[in-house]
């Protein structure tokens, strides 16, 4: 099969390929958060040309996922009667038996796409699936069979981490994260658009990589009308996402959302006993929102520099998400150009300040190879001080710190502006005494490198020597 031209997911089609052409069945699971593109890209691989494919329902009971499932089958096997199933063996059964009525000498290829829709309680889908594989699908040479779902954590849990009956089974998990700066400019002009690098990077503090949200940009219109019709019109398609973009990746969506809500009040980020005291979870519940989270690409963690028992720090990093937040549900106004209106607000400077920082984060590959460092081994962290009694120095924060293997250490300062950055005088010297403070407090004899990540460059100025190295915008889109 020959693999179609898709835009930034070369790697995973190329994992489709090698499986669709390998000589034994295969199991492969596509997960990722919703709208990041897993339908698209199997469909387009695959030119939607299945043996059977089924695809679970949002909120449906079993007897409905059964009759859907049902419907699917007399479609793909030709039967003039949809057959009555009551469980999901039997409707594995009846899958296995059309399968085997194809030819022998072709691959056969199934797609069951969003399978956490179909994990009903007390459904059993999950055992009878692994009964159909193991004793069947695995058995024979033939199959491709492609499992995909949004809920990022439960795929990860029922296949890529299980330690029952499907066990080393998969043979290919494939996760599809977000576009990264440069694959969201490739697929913009892919659709003709034609906008600088500054109005990308505008554009992913507002709704990130995601390629679903992207799609439904208009080339025809300025950056401004596209937010104004997507957020802030009456009826706009991206002001109702954000309630089921929770509600389809997560059950018991309410303790997802107080961990996230949380997050979103403290840009600084929070550790987990600080969540823990903020929120209404503990424990292993709150172990495990955390990390589902994390899965599903709406927060990071950082270690602490320098001292693990400090905390792990985690940080709310959905764009679509802080937006939803500090704009759209905030905001109580019938003005459908809002954003038009107050884009050069003080509001949005400070939210945009923020939110380049979080771009940063989530490009550090681009900044490692703008620093010349890539071939070095490198631990990214962030570093917290609050001083006790009789400690010295005042309470500081280094959100990013590349720990070197060259035992240099790169303290980095992110900060976005419409021209390059101007450097004054108080902040120079916050700098400095920050340097200071962390040698000092960590008593580290690495050398540190005050390194500016910033949108168009420092200008020069009396203040530029605090400077020791530079990454630009333009370095992200590497």
């Amino acid at each position: 099969m020959k693999a179609p031209k898709i835009i930034a997911r070369e790697a995973e089609m190329a994992e489709l390929k090698r499986c669709y052409e390998s000589d034994r069945s295969e199991l492969v699971i596509v997960y990722g958060r919703r709208r990041v593109g897993k339908t698209f890209l199997v469909d387009t691989f695959f030119e939607k040309k299945y043996d059977f494919s089924f695809v679970g329902g949002f909120k449906l009971t079993k007897a409905k996922q059964l009759r859907r499932f049902a419907k699917a089958l007399k479609k793909a096997a030709g039967l003039k009667i949809q057959p009555k199933l009551s469980s999901w063996e039997e409707a594995f059964d009846a899958l296995e038996e059309y399968i085997e009525s194809l030819p022998e000498d072709k691959r056969k290829v199934i797609f069951i796409d969003e399978m956490p829709w179909i994990d009903t309680p007390q459904s059993e889908f999950v055992e009878a699936f692994e009964s159909f594989w193991n004793s069947w699908g695995s058995r024979r040479s033939d199959i491709v069979l492609i499992a995909s779902g949004s809920a990022s954590s439960w795929m990860v849990d029922k296949f890529v981490e299980n330690i029952g009956g499907l066990h080393a089974r998969i043979t290919n998990n494939i996760y599809i994260r977000p576009f990264n700066l440069k694959e969201t400019e490739e697929y913009l002009q892919s659709r003709g658009f034609r906008w600088s690098r500054y109005q990308i990077l505008q554009l992913y503090q507002i709704m990130g990589g995601v390629p679903f949200y992207l799609s439904l940009l208009d080339p025809k219109q300025t950056l401004l009308a596209n937010v104004d019709r997507l957020f802030f019109r009456r009826n706009a398609e991206l002001k109702t996402e954000f309630d089921e973009l929770f509600n389809a990746v997560f059950n018991k969506v309410d303790k997802y959302l107080e961990v996230v809500a949380l997050l979103n009040s403290n840009h600084n980020g929070l550790t987990y006993s600080e969540i823990k005291k903020g929120s209404s979870l503990d424990g292993e519940r709150l172990t495990t929102v955390l990390k589902n989270l994390e899965r599903c690409d709406f927060i990071i963690s950082f270690q602490q520099f320098g001292n693990k028992s400090r905390g792990t720090l985690y940080r709310l990093v959905d764009f679509y998400t802080l937006f939803y937040y500090k704009f759209v549900n905030a905001i109580d106004s019938k003005d459908e150009e809002w954003w038009t209106h107050n884009y050069n607000s003080h509001s949005v400077e400070s939210w945009q300040g923020y939110a380049f920082e979080l771009i940063c984060l989530t490009h550090l590959p681009q900044i490692r190879k703008s620093l010349g460092i890539s071939g070095i081994s490198t631990s990214a962290s962030s570093w917290r001080y609050v001083p006790g009694k009789n400690e010295p120095g005042r309470k500081a924060q280094i959100d990013l710190l590349i720990a070197r293997g060259d035992h240099i250490i790169n303290l980095c300062e992110m900060k976005f502006s419409v021209g390059p950055f101007v450097i004054k005088k108080s902040y120079a010297e916050d700098v400095r005494e920050r340097k200071q403070l962390f040698k000092q407090v960590e008593k580290t004899s690495d050398g540190l490198d005050i390194t500016f990540v910033t949108t168009f460059g420092v200008a020069d100025g009396v203040n530029k020597d605090v400077v020791d190295s530079e990454v630009v915008a333009e370095d992200l889109f590497r």
